[in-house]
């Protein structure tokens, strides 16, 4: 017996085993076999030959089924196993099988609480090697994307990478789907996009159940239930659960839109948003709704509307006080806050406290006057990115409000918003003054009453130093010391100068006559601080 590896061996068969340790160099860590392209090294011929395909982009190993194709044998096998339904790794813990022994092992991790991959840079520790290589990346940047695109600069990992990147610039898109003719640039995309209409979703989440068409919706989706947010942006501190999305928003910051609608010249930071918006251009609706049938634009579209049918089944996380239910614990901890009066994250500034981190930073821009969210139109800056949404509206006007109030028709950009809303039809006012027991229909709104009983006037202006209980307070202060530059908006009838549209629009009815459709009857007789004159009752 021979104790080179802690292996035993007869000594007939010892000699062949030290050979292979010279060959394949296990216990000196040797790495002889250097990639050419990368100079990424191995400790095996075989490791090394399997990696450069992923410079060349050969994947010799193909699918009879739906003809994906692999860099490896062992892969392949893996992916038959979605096909066949094969699952013959099985947690003793929990039941749940899997199609291999890694996938099976980094699952057990989730029961010991084991992460055995650290990173030399922060310390964070994750449960497999792709989960650290992808964290890896916030600290590299892009110092590990050796294939750079000679068109628009662009950095990739692999050549590969970069000719299908390529495309997009050529216009090519070899990959062409039978059953609707659409194209694309990957046999991946192609296959993925085939999902649609073959309602096949392989990747379910092990947490609600929810299935997905690619492990990368199924890792950005996990993230709602953990609420991590890898990465985070240097400007504003905004975090997001993918580097495209964190890509993306940084464009907001240097105020580049690079993506142009050759229809109407409307410009965007994304390809996606780009061809979302070109849809409205041609009228095509390829996401159907499989209960009514109504079609929309965008599977993000479609989700929400499905949300009226399934109502809150996907939303297993429940509040025990109110009944509220939500996608994920983080969000339901944030809610809870709400009744336990918690607020852990205090302005040092000021000493106002808030229930998330996100909140906190959004208001210590008031302090620090930092806008980091500009206007790509008009220039002007917002402290977040929901404030310069709503401020594109004024150039986009409605076209962009998608959630329809099925009351009274009225439009808004997001549901939250509709919700908001649709308080008023309901007459539900869920936030009570603790002090005076007087509700509201929105936080903010008892927030802003909470001050009167405090006597606290957090909203202070810049040029005479007086305090307002409310932004809107103030802001209607301020327009004492704006002198007639800063009020655009002209009266075509009588040259009285506005500082806002609808303020315009207001004082033209005057002139119209149509300011008398908006008066309600009133039980006795009423001042009208707008008009200065006394409306009775109307027979």
């Amino acid at each position: 017996m021979f104790a080179t590896c802690g292996k035993a061996f007869t000594s007939q068969s010892m000699q062949s085993h030290l050979a292979q340790h010279e060959m394949i160099h296990v216990h000196t860590g040797e790495k002889p076999f250097v990639c050419e392209t990368c100079g990424k090294a191995f400790t095996s011929q075989s490791h090394l030959r399997q990696h450069e395909i992923i410079h060349t982009g050969e994947k010799p190993f193909v699918c009879e089924t739906c003809g994906k194709a692999f860099t490896s044998q062992s892969h392949l096998c893996r992916h038959e196993m979605i096909h066949t339904g094969e699952k013959p790794f099985v947690c003793e813990t929990c039941g749940k099988a899997f199609t291999s022994q890694s996938h099976l092992r980094q699952h057990e991790m989730k029961h010991t609480d084991e992460k055995p991959f650290f990173c030399e840079t922060c310390g964070k520790a994750f449960t497999s090697q792709s989960h650290l290589h992808r964290h890896e990346m916030i600290h590299t940047g892009d110092r590990e994307r050796p294939f750079v695109c000679a068109t628009c600069g662009k950095a990739f990992t692999s050549q590969s990478h970069l000719r299908q990147h390529e495309m997009i610039h050529t216009g090519e898109k070899p990959f062409v789907c039978e059953t609707c003719g659409k194209a694309f640039t990957s046999q991946s995309y192609l296959h993925q996009h085939e999902m649609i209409h073959t309602g096949e979703k392989p990747f379910v989440c092990a947490t609600c159940g929810k299935a997905f068409t690619t492990q990368s919706y199924l890792h950005r989706h996990e993230m709602i239930h953990t609420g991590q947010k890898p990465f985070v942006c240097a400007t504003c501190g905004k975090a997001f659960t993918s580097q495209n999305h964190l890509r993306q928003h940084r464009m907001m910051h240097m105020g580049e839109r690079p993506f142009v609608c050759e229809t109407c010249g409307k410009d965007y930071t994304s390809q996606s948003h780009l061809r979302q918006h070109k849809k409205k251009h041609t009228g095509e609706k390829p996401f159907v709704c499989a209960t009514c049938g109504k079609a929309f634009t965008t599977q993000s579209h479609l989700r929400r509307h499905e949300m009226i049918h399934t109502g809150d089944r996907e939303k297993p996380f429940v509040c025990a006080t109110c009944g509220k239910a939500f996608t994920s614990q983080s969000h339901l901890r944030q809610h809870e806050m709400i009744h336990t009066g918690e607020k852990p994250f205090v302005c040092e500034t000021c000493g106002k406290d808030y229930t998330a981190q996100s909140h906190l930073r959004q208001h210590e821009m008031i302090h620090t006057g930092e806008k980091p969210f500009v206007c790509a139109t008009c220039g002007k800056a917002f402290t977040s990115q929901s404030h310069l949404r709503r401020h594109e509206m004024v150039h986009t006007g409605d076209r962009e409000k998608p959630c329809i109030c099925s009351t009274c028709g009225k439009a808004f950009t997001t549901q939250g918003y509709l919700r908001q809303h649709e308080i008023i039809h309901t007459g539900e006012k869920p936030f009570v003054c603790e002090t005076c027991g007087k509700a509201f229909t929105r936080k903010c709104h008892l927030n802003i009453h909470e001050n009167i009983h405090t006597g606290e006037k957090p909203c202070v202006c810049s040029t005479c130093g007086k305090a307002f209980i409310s932004q809107s307070h103030l802001h209607r202060h301020e327009r004492i010391h704006m002198d007639d530059r800063e009020k655009p908006f002209i009266c075509a009838t009588c040259g009285k100068v506005f500082t806002s549209q609808s303020h315009l629009s207001r004082h033209e009815m005057i002139h119209t006559g149509e300011d008398q459709l908006f008066v309600q009857p009133v039980a006795k007789p009423l001042p009208c601080s707008l008009h200065r004159v006394i409306y009775t009752d109307m027979k």
